[in-house]
């Protein structure tokens, strides 16, 4: 399975911050050569505090398109891809998701965080909520300092990808999005399932011989079932490391991503796991916030070609 990005949008509110994503969508467009949309939602609820916007909200709805528009051309200017502004009026994740449907984007690029007041766009709910609505997959990003990018050059240098799984099918479908990055950039895949506090204390009894052999085998079972996830077409090339982490799961990947260098984090939006859930949507925005790394929330909605 090769994934396919032939639209790539990044969402902006001209923050400093939410502009962070422009640098991975202009790098990601020219290695799959995609076209590129750069969108700007207007929230009604942030234009509706201007006083003039009562008195005339066609001739301030008009007003500020123009200034979103100038503002993308200066931020853009000239690149070496195809890109088309998108200025809409709205909520924006609903915006968002409908853009998504109707320019056939195959990814989303949002910052964690973005101006407040008048020009909000990205905040962890406004993210979360992208991640449970959109038809395609999100990439979350946090700054353009990470080796993932290099904005100089407009290239992208993916070589460790983090997958997190819970056997949920969002997961699997996380782990085929991740399989087909690894090929397209011969990146090292490691394969990870989180084992929460409260399953630890119901699996591993007080005998301590007896709770390392029940973990021990636990391990090796989960592993076993880690590897069996690889296709079939991909079993003489993918050949990723499997590891079994406790701990809460936005804390132990996160730790695992800065301590072992991941360029990604790659994770299923819902899920389910040995005890009960491992992926709901609050834990997978909670890594996506926290992460040292570029996250991508993928869901079953985000079927690839």
């Amino acid at each position: 399975m090769r994934v396919q990005m032939k639209n790539i949008l990044c969402a902006t509110d001209f923050s400093d911050f939410s502009n962070y994503t422009i640098p991975y969508g202009v790098a990601l467009a020219k290695e799959f050569e995609a076209k590129l949309y750069i969108c700007h939602v207007i929230d009604l609820s942030s234009i509706a505090i201007y006083g003039e916007f009562q008195l005339n909200p066609v001739d301030q709805q008009n007003r500020i398109k123009k200034q979103a528009a100038e503002q993308l051309n200066e931020i853009i200017g000239k690149q070496a891809v195809q890109w088309e502004p998108l200025i809409t009026v709205g909520h924006v994740a609903d915006e968002v998701s409908r853009i998504v449907e109707e320019k056939e984007i195959d990814l989303v690029i949002a910052a964690t965080r973005g101006r407040s007041g008048l020009k909000r766009l990205i905040l962890g709910s406004v993210t979360e909520r992208l991640m449970r609505v959109l038809a395609c997959p999100l990439l979350v990003v946090h700054s353009p300092e990470h080796k993932f990018v290099d904005t100089v050059n407009q290239k992208i240098t993916l070589k460790k990808i983090l997958v997190g799984c819970d056997f949920s099918p969002d997961s699997d479908q996380a782990f085929q999005h991740a399989v087909s990055l690894a090929q397209e950039f011969e990146a090292d895949l490691h394969l990870a399932h989180v084992i929460e506090p409260s399953a630890s204390s119901v699996l591993l009894k007080p005998d301590k011989v007896l709770s390392e052999e029940i973990e021990r085998k636990l391990h090796n079972r989960l592993k076993e079932k880690l590897m069996g996830m690889v296709p079939e077409d991909a079993r003489n090339w993918c050949s990723p490391e499997t590891l079994i982490l406790n701990g809460q799961p936005y804390e132990a990947l996160g730790k695992y991503a800065e301590s072992n260098e991941m360029d990604m984090i790659v994770l299923g939006v819902r899920g389910h796991g040995l005890v009960k859930t491992l992926f709901l949507g609050s834990t997978t925005d909670r890594v996506a916030r926290q992460a040292p790394c570029p996250v991508l929330s993928v869901s079953t909605k985000a079927q690839s070609d």
